[in-house]
């Protein structure tokens, strides 16, 4: 006759008291003298091997309506039955255990609970320490990732490795009849691996079988492991349908290889592969596409993309850029790939150097050169360059500064372009430079109301040329040197007063007025017989009317005897000095007009003051905000070019933006005009739909310039989202603008795998503020806990 025994010596009985509050001292009728901790510490976070002390002692506590022991060694638990030992419970309406053999044999509503992951099902039968073991018709679900599934049965082979017999697996947190599943003969599934195997799988989705495979194998989670990504699919009229199938190498922790096989209807197949590598001193990444032949140009066509960055220690470190393309029309026929920016792409750099920063000083040494494709003009490339710097500060009010740079210009365009370009490249001046600029400042007057910064600088260069080219003036001497100096003072006053609440702020505010003056003295000096390797015209705005040179690059050096006036208000708030609006007004006045062009010839400007520039900026609460410059033409009343914009951004995943971009007709824009507004949007169509578009609109030619729509659907455990793209796509043959448009889609079954072929970074490249669909929070391990 079983016994019924008070204390077990080999269990705890705990029929009234939780398990989790075995061992703790309890008092009755007194608060339990619970011991606040920084966060949950989990002590049993391995299994006990065979060897490890407590693998036979380790307590056990069972727990039950009624408990009957056979012997020493075994024990029954009738009616809410439950064993519990280091990080393992098991629950049932009737529990047999023997500690002999440490085994367990649940059956009636059997519940094993094991490091977050949770069985059910009818009976089960499982030795407690090792976690080996089976079950019979059961349900699963792993905390961690959120998958579950059913099977006929499971064979428990570790504390991490199951193999299910007939059955299926889904991320979908429902257990009814999830959107989608795995269906095979047997699933291998791999906690610590992070990896499942399905053997004579099928993927349903929607019930609907969508993929089958003998060998299919999936992520639990995140982690990075060798195998198939998910496939790359796109409609373009460039490629027609695009099919890329990337499979993954996970080589090392640090380093990695994936190769893209492509196949593309319009053109052919294609291989890709992409190397990274992340070492302590050095990092950088390689990516090839090679075409064997396209069937449409007859040819191979290739593709290359190569970046390294290399610490030699002692502020030295090593770099190298290099890209390029078989032919002028890969960007635009291609457009789709990875490797480039959707034929948007014109230049490409092939560079390597050395740098240097220590201190005050820095230093550059490097080759540079450019692969041009039409209709940019091929840059000169320098071969090489050196440059050094030395930057510092005495006495905490003086700043001085000298940099000294070497270069050798030359035209390469490696790329096969029309003939028209190669005469152009073949006729370009080449030579050498020197240049030395040092420069001295002092802070005369410093404090948080006011300033004044006089500064010297001289600008002293020689040239020695190899070739002079047919665009350069008659009479082009060989050798040239020029010394131009530059003086300039600039000062302002900051005054600031509290002001009381006005529209629409709605609350106290700071008011400041900052008046500005700058003055620049530059010698007029002729340069008309220097070449032009690295200068052009700067552009016109708040950023550059307080320097003193109209040139940017160093052939260049503008004579200039001028004043810039400014003045500046702005409203901040009191407490955190967030910036409320910004009001901006600027011009400068010339004492003597500027002599010097760009190239010999060009008209000169003949007003005694420049265009008026007038800005503003408004973000009253956060939500909406917007800015707007403008650059007028006081004489003729013209407004030059002015550029607007606004944002309403209300609430996460909620943005509106409109731009409008003008630009009054002038020899540069070859004497049309550009006016141009931009939409874009993301906004909820409704509880789980979610619209995104941009509509980029020239407004005088009435053409749509480019242009996006596209949805996103979130469901409980799959996302969905397309769009149709139409884009700039380059220039064709005969230089003429080119227009491509493609599909983009993504679908997502979260817990297993997403299909995209660059949705989501197009969303985020078309409109400002976009934020993607947040990714499912992974559940805590102690969110069930039983």
């Amino acid at each position: 006759m079983p016994r019924l025994l008070p204390r077990p010596p080999f269990w705890t009985v705990l029929p009234c008291v939780p398990a989790m509050f075995a061992g703790m001292p309890l008092v009755a009728n007194a608060e339990l003298p619970l011991t606040l901790a920084p966060q949950l510490e989990e002590h049993f976070l391995h299994p006990l091997r065979a060897g490890d002390a407590d693998a036979k002692s380790g307590a056990k506590f069972v727990r039950g309506a009624r408990i009957e022991v056979q012997g020493d060694q075994a024990v029954t638990i009738s009616g809410d039955a439950e064993v519990r030992a280091h990080a393992t419970v098991i629950k049932g309406d009737r529990l047999h255990y023997d500690a002999e053999s440490d085994r367990a044999d649940a059956y009636g509503n059997v519940r094993i609970i094991h490091r977050g992951n949770t069985f059910t099902g009818p009976e089960a039968h499982l030795n407690v320490n090792t976690v080996e073991g089976y079950l019979l018709s059961p349900t699963y679900h792993f905390n961690i990732t959120g998958g579950s599934g059913r099977a006929q049965r499971i064979d428990v082979l570790g504390p991490e490795r199951l193999a299910v017999t007939r059955g299926s697996y889904t991320g979908c947190a429902c257990t009814g009849r999830p959107d989608w599943l795995i269906r095979a003969q047997r699933v291998e599934l791999d906690t610590g691996a992070d990896r499942g195997v399905a053997r004579n799988g099928t993927l349903f989705f929607y019930g609907v079988p969508v993929f089958a495979s003998p060998y299919l194998s999936f992520p639990l989670s995140d982690a990075r492991a060798s195998g198939f990504l998910p496939p790359k699919v796109g409609l373009s009229s460039t490629a027609g349908l695009d099919i890329t199938v990337p499979y993954y190498f996970n080589i090392a922790p640090n380093d990695d290889l994936t190769l893209y096989p492509r196949i593309t209807t319009r053109r052919s197949a294609q291989l890709g592969a992409e190397y990274r590598y992340l070492m302590p001193t050095y990092s950088g990444a390689i990516h090839m596409e090679y075409m064997p032949r396209d069937v449409v140009l007859k040819k191979s066509r290739y593709a290359l993309n190569m970046q390294h960055d290399h610490a030699l220690g002692a502020g030295l470190d090593a770099y190298l850029d290099y890209q390029r393309v078989s032919d002028e029309m890969y960007p635009a026929d291609l457009a789709a790939s990875d490797i480039l920016l959707n034929g948007a792409q014109f230049l490409f750099p092939q560079e390597a150097g050395l740098r240097y920063q220590k201190g005050p000083w820095s230093a550059l040494m490097r080759v540079q050169r450019w692969q041009t494709l039409p209709p940019s003009e091929p840059p000169y490339g320098r071969e090489p360059e050196l440059k050094l710097e030395y930057r510092n500060h005495f006495a905490d009010r003086i700043h001085v500064g000298v940099e000294g740079n070497y270069s050798r210009f030359r035209i390469r365009n490696p790329v096969a372009v029309h003939q028209l370009q190669k005469n152009e490249a073949s006729q370009a001046t080449e030579g050498q430079r020197v240049h030395l600029k040092p420069a001295l400042s002092y802070e005369l007057l410093r404090a948080p109301g006011y300033f004044l910064i006089p500064a010297l600088q001289a600008h002293l260069a020689a040239y020695q040329l190899s070739r002079i080219g047919s665009d350069a003036p008659q009479g082009q001497p060989r050798n040239a040197r020029v010394a131009v100096p530059t003086f300039s003072v600039d000062g302002g006053l900051i005054f600031e007063r509290p002001i009381g609440a006005i529209w629409p702020f709605g609350h106290p505010s700071i008011q400041t007025l900052e008046p500005r003056l700058y003055y620049v003295y530059t010698p007029y000096r002729n340069q008309d017989f220097m070449p032009i390797f690295d200068t052009a015209e700067s552009d016109f705005g708040f950023g550059e009317i307080y320097t003193p040179n109209t040139f940017s690059g160093n052939d260049r050096i503008a004579d200039a005897n001028r004043v810039t006036l400014g003045l500046t208000s702005r409203f901040m708030e009191p407490g955190r000095g967030a910036e409320q609006a910004r009001l901006m007004i600027a011009q400068q006045y010339y004492f003597r007009q500027q002599r010097l062009t760009l190239k010999p010839g060009q008209a000169r400007a003949q007003a005694n003051h420049s265009d008026l520039l007038l800005g503003a900026a408004w973000n009253p609460n956060g939500a909406l905000s917007a800015e707007t410059t403008l650059q007028f033409n006081t004489d003729s009343k013209h407004s030059i070019r002015s550029n607007m914009a606004l944002s309403w951004h209300p609430a996460p995943y909620r943005v509106f933006n409109v731009d409008y971009r003008y630009t009054r007709a002038n020899e540069t824009l070859g004497r049309e005009p550009i006016k141009q507004i931009a939409l874009s949007a993301q906004w909820p169509l409704g509880r789980r739909w979610t619209g995104i578009g941009r509509l980029n609109y020239a407004l005088d030619t009435k053409r749509v310039v480019d242009g996006l729509a596209g949805f996103q659907y979130d469901a409980d455990c799959w996302r969905l989202g397309a769009a149709v793209q139409h884009f700039a796509n380059g220039v064709d043959m005969n230089n003429a603008n080119r227009k491509g448009t493609r599909v983009l889609a993504q679908l997502e079954l979260k817990g297993l795998s997403k299909v995209d072929n660059g949705l989501i970074e197009r969303f985020r490249a078309s409109v400002p503020g976009y934020m993607p669909l947040p990714a499912p929070l992974p559940p805590s391990r102690f969110s069930l806990y039983e």
